[in-house]
């Protein structure tokens, strides 16, 4: 089994994991020698529903947006600002081939793909992989709710509000029509929104 050194190009994803716990090195080296490193170019898909939905995937750099077809409309479901792991829709029990979920690079991205049969095997043989695994569950639940309680604001002012007051996307990285389907409104609601936002004069202090 090789080492992980420096110069691997699984080390951004081993130092992720390890963030959570130690991964130990036969671990680290089955990681180095079943995922692949893959570039996606700006705005093209990294998964859709006519591929195989058999990996996650590490963002080492770029960004990632999750969406979902409506009647031909996208509904932009997360985005992913690198340094985390993504993947599609996928039941845990059904093992299904294809998702109806589609991952798609906002500009160019450095990924590694982690195939779900390594996952599986971790999991049988790597008490840590575990460990990490349930921490990592417990991270995406978290950040699944905050979206299910931003969807549900009813007052598309207040929805942007609170994107913006979380901090957790650089709303000036994400194109206004991704966006605006994200918070669910029309992009000329969104473009109303931030005008009369970017117009407010900020507080300044004022000597006495």
């Amino acid at each position: 089994m090789p080492n992980i050194n420096s110069s691997s190009f699984v080390k951004p994803l081993i130092e992720y994991m390890e963030q959570y716990h130690p991964i130990s090195p036969l671990l680290a080296a089955h990681y180095a020698t079943q995922c692949t490193r893959l570039t996606v170019k700006k705005n093209k898909h990294i998964v859709s529903p006519v591929d195989s939905n058999a990996a996650l995937y590490f963002v080492v750099s770029g960004i990632v947006r999750g969406f979902i077809k409506d009647s031909n409309k996208d509904i932009t479901t997360w985005f992913c600002f690198g340094n985390n792991i993504v993947g599609a829709i996928r039941h845990p029990d059904l093992q299904p081939y294809h998702s109806v979920e589609y991952l798609q690079a906002l500009e160019d991205c450095e990924l590694i793909r982690i195939p779900y049969s390594l996952i599986e095997y971790a999991y049988s043989n790597f008490e840590e992989a575990n460990i990490v695994g349930r921490k990592l569950l417990a991270l995406h639940y978290y950040a699944a709710s905050e979206r299910s309680i931003l969807a549900r604001i009813p007052n598309a002012l207040r929805r942007y509000q609170k994107l913006e007051e979380s901090k957790k996307i650089d709303l000036n990285k994400i194109p206004l029509r991704y966006l605006a389907s994200y918070l669910g409104m029309r992009l000329e609601t969104l473009s109303r929104i931030r005008s009369k936002e970017l117009q407010k004069v900020p507080e300044q202090n004022v000597a006495v």
